[in-house]
């Protein structure tokens, strides 16, 4: 089978939520209360995160993006398994519910962007808004906002052989039809609670140095 990788970014690729920074630095209160709404699953994804960032105000845009290009920090040895997956000739792929705004300046000097799915922000507005460019299938309810299982069928075929990569709820539904999964944090207790086999990370050291040996490759 040919091995293809979905990596997460927030949390996964950096080491924390950028979104749950943004909104302890610029959102006003209440957001706290939409964000557990969201993990205990009470509300979708797109319509918590849609919520939470409709109370900033656009004017914030370039504030925020500062913020992230300062604060956020890449996980060690992320730059070490995009180096792996190309020249094994694995396709990588950044499958986010973050938003582009953030995500793609933090990305640019690692990889091609055409191979980062993410959300977008309007600021035209007076308020931000949230586009969803990459909608659940018919195969998906759960109003994912970036639906990543929609995207793994739109990428891979029967024959590939699906490594997630992740670390929170928004990846739950992508490591239950993957054949590998490297998880941490939330994801963990997710993956338990649902009998998902999985094998912890805590670096990109860590997904390497099993990707080697599973793939039975010594570079």
């Amino acid at each position: 089978m040919r091995p293809i990788i979905f990596c997460d970014f927030d949390g996964t690729i950096t080491d924390s939520d950028n979104i749950i920074a943004l909104m302890k630095e610029f959102a006003p209160k209440g957001w706290e209360r939409i964000a557990n709404d969201v993990l205990q699953k009470k509300v979708s994804i797109s319509e918590g995160v849609g919520k939470m960032f409709s109370r900033m105000k656009s004017d914030l845009r370039q504030d925020m993006i500062d913020f992230v290009i300062r604060e956020a920090k890449i996980r060690p040895g992320f730059r070490e398994l995009l180096q792996f997956a190309q020249v094994q000739h694995i396709p990588f792929y950044v499958v986010s519910g973050g938003i582009d705004f953030f995500v793609q300046p933090l990305l640019e000097s690692y990889l091609e962007l055409d191979h980062v799915y993410c959300n977008r922000a309007d600021f035209s507005g007076e308020y931000i808004r949230i586009d969803w460019p990459h909608t659940c299938d018919e195969q998906c309810s759960n109003d994912c906002g970036c639906c990543k299982p929609t995207i793994m069928r739109q990428l891979a075929d029967d024959d590939h052989y699906k490594i997630v990569i992740g670390d929170s709820i928004t990846d739950l539904e992508a490591a239950k039809q993957a054949d590998l999964v490297f998880a941490r944090d939330f994801l963990i207790e997710k993956c338990r609670a649902e009998g998902i086999a999985f094998h912890p990370f805590e670096t990109f050291f860590d997904c390497l140095t099993h990707l080697r040996t599973r793939l039975e490759v010594s570079v």
